[in-house]
């Protein structure tokens, strides 16, 4: 299971965005030079990101970019699922069936109630987090989370 490339880069602009915290909002070249990443991703990134109703942009010189709510108003679960889409969804086994019409083991899967199990638990991880909690790297919220400390707690033992 991996974080895609467009999932860590967008939730990465959308930080910067937040971060930059500008009336005129951030411009393209700006964002790129901050997050390394090409101009023409971060073009594409805030393209999905500006649909979805994250962010606004403004035309001409002094335009940019500038989050379309605030922060504690955008959900990271929202936006993980807008850049990728959920690890786990009813689709997941029929795009698995290999040679066969639908899965050899469709009525009774262990396999897919293990991703049923990862799915609830990064929701349950990312369910309350927003983009503020991000900025503000706010310590507390990511203690609440039971699945991160019952993670934190197993690996020590």
């Amino acid at each position: 299971m991996k974080i895609t490339a467009q999932e860590e880069n967008g939730l990465r602009i959308l930080l910067q965005i937040a971060l930059d915290n500008k009336n005129d909002g951030s411009t393209i070249p700006d964002i790129s030079e901050k997050v390394g990443l090409t101009q023409h991703n971060v073009a594409k990134l805030c393209r999905v990101m500006r649909l979805a109703n994250f962010i606004t942009s403004t035309r001409g010189h002094t335009g940019g970019y500038m989050l379309a709510r605030n922060a504690d108003k955008i959900e990271l679960s929202e936006v993980l699922t807008v850049l990728g889409g959920r690890l786990y969804d009813d689709a997941f086994c029929e795009s698995r069936a290999g040679v066969n019409a639908c899965c050899t083991l469709d009525t009774n899967c262990s396999v897919r109630s293990l991703w049923q199990i990862v799915q609830n638990a990064v929701d349950t991880a990312i369910r309350n987090m927003t983009l503020d909690d991000l900025v503000n790297l706010r310590v507390s919220t990511f203690e609440k989370m039971p699945v991160l400390h019952q993670l934190e707690t197993s690996t020590k033992s």
